[in-house]
Formats: structure tokens, C-alpha cells, sequence
């Protein structure tokens, strides 16, 4: 289906009135015929009933001629006796493919080189334009433009395709056991009255004059004026917001960092969000659940981060657990669709000129489920690459879980 103006060309219906038509008519009844149809649609006629007969667009357009040169006794007008000739059956021009019966073939072979076997084929590694394919073939000695290929492409079953995403990989044997193992220790802890928190570090952000996907209300002909580069501001560099989201709760914390996201800066978010929301409202907890992504800076297998959250659970005075997704599963995390989501969509259509437009916009985010959420600038430096060493490790008080050890474990408070 496709749309003119107001008018909707059903290109289905015109190409079987065009069958069934096309037995009993000549060569001129035929002109006339998809003429016919091109006058009655109007505007984009010509393009539409071009597609769906497989006429010619010259062809239509003398047809049209033809019509709109009718004289009064109803014959065309034309040079001679008046009549267009008629070609005998069999007669006129060639296909292409009749002509050049190996063109169909090598057109196969050199848009789809993979499946036919040819890893040498010249266009393996560059972009298949119709244009680039005509090139291909008058090179290989083809006689053929680059209108016929596109012709000849739909014929053979190929059409205009972006990627899709399908391809998730191999999904590890345990994944679903992972899932109902966090969702039953964060039902746990959340029934104990304690806090149960998903964390994350958010896309990182450029931070200037700088586009920003979205739209919003602006007067008519007056967008934001944005750069048209996104080459980094070095004096604004980049933020990078590390949340916290209270699962219990619907509340989330977001401390925006300027420097190198790493476990350091995780945890440092993880003990201001203590400290600014979850001791106050929380006051006899003994536990505190983390649920978290297997990568980044809050990895599975970072020894930083398990250095860090022991000196965390040592501040606070109660064990620290963390259940890690698995991973390529990280969209499951709440923190993503209950938190990032939202503030995403505040801040569409708003360039990020500021480290205080990008807080005061996190801040301000809310939902009609009763989402808030808190934000500070952490204008801190973190050191990127430390290392931690076997004897600092061998120091943190590390309780692994039966259930993946590697996904689930506890720190202890040292005391």
C-alpha cells in the first residue's frame, strides 16, 4: 500500500485486474489499459501501476498521450494514419535476461556472494547499491543499468533490508535458576524491612551545547541551536551518572561523576546514597542486598569492587550481598526500565550544557507511579587501572553463595 496525498493505490488490486486483463489484450489495448489506471489514481499514478503491472514508465506515459489525444470520432491522433502500430506477437524489445541469459546468475552470485559459496566475490565487503551492482556486471561484461537491476533484484525474491537484532548468543544453562535465585533473596530482604538496591552506571554523557535525542515544545521555526560536531568540550568533559534505585521503594539516587567510572566511584555512590537516603529510611537495617550487571564498574570478577564494598560494609556495620545478573541479561536489571528510562525521557530534547542542568534534570525526574529521585554532582578523581593485590584480597572477609558462587556472594563486616 502506498499513500499520494490523500489517496490510497491498492497496488494489489491493479496488478489483478492487470492479469487478468493481459490474455486477451494487444499490445495497444495494453498501453491503453495501465494509461487508464495511471489517469484515474492521478498524482504518482504513473509510479504506482509501473510497479504493479511491471509496465514500463515510458510506456505508460505514451499511453497517456494516446489518451488525452483522442479526437472526436474516438481514434488517436498520431503521425500517418493516425493509429500507433502494433507490434506482431513476439516483437519489440528484448528483456534483458533474454538477451544475456547469465546475467540473472551472476547478479545471484554477487549479491549474495556467502551463501553461494564465493568468499572472492568483488562486492564481499562493500555496500550492494543497485548502482554499484550495474557497475559490477558492465565490468564483468554485462550490458545493463543499474533500473534493470533493480527490476531484476525484486524478481528474484530480494528487497531493501536493515539488520535486525536477534542474536543473543549462547545463553548461559543457569540463566532463569539466576533469576528466580535474586528474585527470592530480594523478596527476603525487602520482607525483613531491609534495603534491597539495583545499581548501574547510565549511558555517559557529553556534556555542552550538543544534540540531545527527543523532541520538545518550542515556539514554531525556533529549535534549540545545538553544535553540530559532537567533538568533547575538554574543560566540560563527560558525566557519567551512577543510580541507585531502592527496589522497595520506587526512590532512586544518582550521583553524576566527572571523572573515570570505576568500582571505586560505583561503591562511593553505593556509600552516598547510604548516607543521604538509606539510613534515614532505613534505620534497623541489618543487611543490605545489591543486585547488579556482571560487567562494568560494578563486574563480578572486578577484585576492586569487593575491595571497596568490604570497607563499605565496614562503615555501615552489616554484611553486604550482591546477586550479579548474568551476563548479556542486563536489561533485566530494574534499575534500567524503572529508573534510566524515565530519566531519559525528561530530558529529551535538552541539551546537557551543564554538570547542573544534568543534576537539576535527574532531580527533577518523576512518574505517575510515584518514582522520585535524588542527585548530586561527585566531583571527585578516581584513579583508572588500580590494582589490587593477592594479599589485599586474601584480606576481604568474602562469603561465596552454594548457588554460583561467582554471581552471589556476601562481605562481611570485618568487626
Amino acid at each position: 500500500m502506498c499513500c499520494y496525498d490523500w489517496i490510497m493505490i491498492d497496488e494489489s488490486a491493479i496488478r489483478r485486474r492487470f492479469e487478468l486483463l493481459s490474455p486477451v489484450l494487444d499490445e495497444r489495448m495494453r498501453r491503453l489499459v495501465v494509461a487508464c489506471e495511471a489517469e484515474a489514481i492521478g498524482y504518482g499514478g504513473t509510479s504506482a501501476v509501473a510497479r504493479a503491472t511491471g509496465v514500463s514508465r515510458p510506456v505508460i506515459r505514451d499511453g497517456i498521450k494516446e489518451l488525452r489525444a483522442v479526437g472526436g470520432e474516438g481514434e488517436p491522433a498520431g503521425s500517418g494514419t493516425g493509429k500507433r502500430r502494433i507490434r506482431k506477437p513476439g516483437g519489440g524489445r528484448k528483456r534483458a535476461v533474454e538477451k544475456d541469459p547469465a546475467l540473472r546468475h551472476d547478479l545471484d552470485w554477487l549479491v549474495d556472494p556467502v551463501t553461494r559459496g564465493d568468499p572472492e566475490s568483488p562486492l564481499r565487503w562493500t555496500c550492494k547499491s543497485v548502482r554499484k551492482l550495474a557497475e559490477e556486471l558492465r565490468a564483468m561484461g554485462h550490458d545493463v543499468s543499474h533500473r534493470v537491476v533493480a527490476e531484476l533484484l525484486h524478481e528474484m525474491g530480494y528487497s531493501l533490508q536493515a539488520n535486525k537484532k536477534t542474536l543473543e548468543g549462547a545463553g548461559h544453562p543457569d540463566r532463569d535458576a539466576q533469576f528466580r535465585y535474586i528474585n527470592d533473596r530480594v523478596r527476603a530482604v525487602i520482607d525483613a524491612g531491609c534495603p534491597a538496591i539495583s545499581v548501574d552506571t547510565k549511558k555517559k554523557e557529553l556534556v555542552g551545547d550538543f544534540k540531545n535525542g527527543g523532541r520538545e515544545w518550542r515556539p514554531n521555526g525556533d529549535p534549540e541551536r545545538v553544535r553540530v560536531h559532537d567533538f568533547r568540550i575538554p574543560e566540560l568533559g563527560r558525566a557519567a551518572p551512577y543510580g541507585v534505585y531502592d527496589i522497595g521503594r520506587n526512590v532512586g539516587w544518582v550521583s553524576v561523576g566527572v571523572d573515570h567510572d570505576t568500582a571505586e566511584f560505583a561503591v562511593a555512590a553505593i556509600r552516598r546514597w547510604w548516607q543521604c537516603m538509606g539510613r534515614e529510611t532505613y534505620p534497623g537495617a541489618h543487611q543490605l542486598l545489591i543486585t547488579a550487571d556482571a560487567g562494568g564498574s560494578n563486574g563480578s570478577r572486578l577484585r576492586l569492587w569487593k575491595l571497596e564494598l568490604q570497607q563499605l560494609a565496614g562503615e555501615v556495620g552489616f554484611p553486604i550481598t550482591v546477586c550479579h545478573f548474568p551476563p548479556g541479561t542486563s536489561k533485566w536489571n530494574k534499575i534500567e526500565h524503572r529508573l534510566f528510562s524515565f530519566i531519559t525521557k525528561n530530558w529529551r530534547g535538552k541539551p546537557l550544557v551543564s554538570h547542573e542542568v544534568i543534576v537539576n534534570l535527574i532531580a527533577a525526574t518523576t512518574t505517575t507511579a510515584g518514582l522520585t529521585v535524588a542527585a548530586e554532582l561527585d566531583s571527585r578523581s578516581y584513579q583508572k587501572g588500580r590494582k589490587v593485590s593477592d594479599q589485599e584480597m586474601a584480606g576481604i572477609k568474602l562469603q561465596r553463595h552454594d548457588f554460583h558462587g561467582d554471581w552471589n556472594y556476601t562481605v562481611h563486616n570485618m568487626a
